[in-house]
Parts: structure tokens; sequence; C-alpha cells
């Protein structure tokens, strides 16, 4: 919900609709393995996926303890493109389909 303010001590709440389809039907996962130093890990999303610092430790802990993590989602295309650089270098990962 959005908050607008007319006065100083007065708020109005508006309602705002959800879209409940998926505009990225596919996620990036990448896999855990006993060879990829979290460093490395860290490292390609930060190079492949764009993603900050903060976000690539995030995503790195979680494949680790979770075996497996979507690390994006987004059109098939873009993420095949991404798979495959992570996967040249050395990493797991595939591109899956969202389930409903």
């Amino acid at each position: 919900m959005a908050v607008q303010s007319h006065k100083p001590e007065e708020l109005t709440l508006e309602e705002t609709d959800v879209i409940t389809s998926h505009e990225h039907p596919y996620n990036l996962i990448v896999w855990n393995d006993e060879v990829n130093t979290f460093e490395w890990v860290i490292e390609t999303l930060i190079k492949i996926c764009k993603h900050t610092n903060e976000q690539a430790e995030q995503c790195a802990m979680l494949i680790h303890t979770q075996g497996k993590y979507a690390v994006k989602q987004g059109g098939y295309d873009e993420l095949k493109t991404m798979c495959d650089a992570i996967t040249e270098r050395g990493i797991g990962a595939t591109v899956e389909m969202l389930r409903e």
C-alpha cells in the first residue's frame, strides 16, 4: 500500500493492485559443490549476474546451506547466457521454469 499525506498529522492509505502472473518465468539455479570456494562463487555472481557484494554473499551462503539457490529470475535467453558463463567458470548452474 502507498501512503499519501495531505497534512503532517493526516495520513491516507491507498490500495495498490498486485500482479500475480510471472513476468519472468525462469530461475537461474546455482548448485553447491565441494570444489569451488565462497570467494569464487561470490566473484562469479557479481561479474555474471551483476549482484552487489552483499547479494552475492547471501546467495553463496544459501547455495552452501540449501544445496542450490535461485540466484536470478528472468527470461530464458537472458538466463541461459548467464548459466553458460557460470558453468564455464566451473560452477554448476541450470535454468529451470518456475512452478505455479
